[in-house]
């Protein structure tokens, strides 16, 4: 039975995008928002963005209170946390989720004005070292819990946070499996990229200067040997941004520009089509926090290459449901390569790990049994 609204978990969530935003955590974001006003814990949700939406804002829960209009200069979005807490005839928060270490300032401030515990979500590689404001490094002894989405983000985050271990919770992104399902390569795509009776490879992930680290550079290293072996194989890079020309004059100079395609930026309704033209999805990279774009591949039934030397490796539970590869040893990640695919098309056993309906579970199992909230009738 639905729970009334005044015994409502009424929860304040800070967080970098979510609704008309692309990418890995505003997807993470969007989930989070609908396993919190899942029945039955029901809770109402006040989300405040801080980057402007890019795409139409669609399907937000009906529990779910967004407010695009706090994103803006970084003035306007305190003033909108401010207002949001200290004005009387709003619904009190019993807590305060910090969608990111760079907001965790003003979640301090929100968590103050209300007395509400506050939950702070570590995504990555931005939690890995030191962080670089004085700031943030002060307030984090004031973060009652933190949730990472890997044990890798959590080991890292540890090793100079002060906090504890028994105030984390390791919390992993999930897929949709409504949204992602095998099926057949698109003979309009093999056209369009020029890919028919071609093996390929793929990697699609932002394309950015100041994310180097996806495994791009490793794959166009390792293609001229691998084209030795499999002469038909090409290479699709799907995603956009400042770092393309970099990698297609390096493509050029590896003398593989010939078999590597730049698709640039694949809208939405698209990714499970490009993931499908795939014989095996290749990222061995060495800064992803967890990965959806892994999920999501294997979910169309492709074949997966992680990494050993970041969080990926967890998103194929550790060589259960893809390969794992040391990307430093050419030989070991052509040869992971070359497995995968060999490998049968098909989703693999024990992907369900990471299913909605166990995101679901686990934060609602959080929220219920954490200390955090001990004061809270659930």
């Amino acid at each position: 039975m639905q729970r009334e609204t005044c015994n409502a978990l009424n929860i304040l969530a800070l967080l970098t995008d979510a609704y008309g935003h692309r990418g890995g955590i505003a997807k993470f974001n969007r989930d989070l928002c609908r396993a919190l006003t899942a029945d039955p814990l029901a809770a109402q949700v006040t989300a405040l963005p801080r980057a402007t939406p890019v795409d139409p804002i669609e399907n937000v829960p009906p529990r779910v209170t967004y407010h695009p209009d706090a994103s803006g200069s970084k003035l306007a979005y305190v003033w909108s946390v401010i207002r949001h807490t200290c004005n009387v005839q709003r619904a009190t928060f019993n807590a305060i989720i910090c969608g990111h270490i760079n907001l965790l300032p003003v979640a301090v401030l929100a968590a103050w004005l209300q007395n509400a515990p506050l939950i702070l979500i570590l995504h990555g590689i931005d939690a890995w070292t030191p962080h670089d404001s004085w700031l943030v490094r002060k307030l984090l002894p004031q973060v009652d819990t933190f949730v990472t989405v890997s044990q890798c983000t959590k080991d890292r985050f540890l090793e100079w946070a002060p906090l504890r271990a028994d105030q984390a919770h390791v919390i992993p992104d999930c897929i949709d499996f409504d949204a992602y399902r095998p099926g057949p390569k698109r003979d309009e795509l093999l056209d369009r990229y020029d890919l028919l009776d071609r093996t390929i490879l793929l990697t699609l992930g932002r394309l950015s200067s100041e994310e180097q680290y996806k495994g791009h550079d490793e794959i166009l290293e390792v293609l001229p040997e691998l084209a030795e072996e499999i002469p038909d194989i090409s290479y699709l890079v799907c995603g956009d941004g400042d770092d393309r020309p970099r990698l297609e004059r390096k493509a050029e100079r590896l003398g593989v520009d010939d078999r590597t395609v730049f698709a640039g930026y694949v809208p939405e309704g698209e990714k499970e089509d490009h993931y499908r033209l795939a014989d095996a999805f290749v990222m061995p990279g060495r800064g992803e926090g967890f990965g959806i774009v892994y999920l999501e591949a294997m979910a169309c039934g492709i074949p997966v290459v992680a990494s050993s030397a970041d969080a990926s490796r967890e998103a194929v539970r550790d060589g259960q449901l893809g390969a794992v590869v040391d990307k430093d040893n050419p030989e070991n990640l052509r040869r992971g390569i070359t497995e995968a695919l060999g490998a049968d098309r098909g989703v693999p056993d024990g992907l369900d790990y990471f299913s909605y309906d166990n995101f679901e579970a686990r934060w609602h199992r959080l929220l219920r049994e954490g200390t955090v909230l001990s004061n809270h009738s659930l």
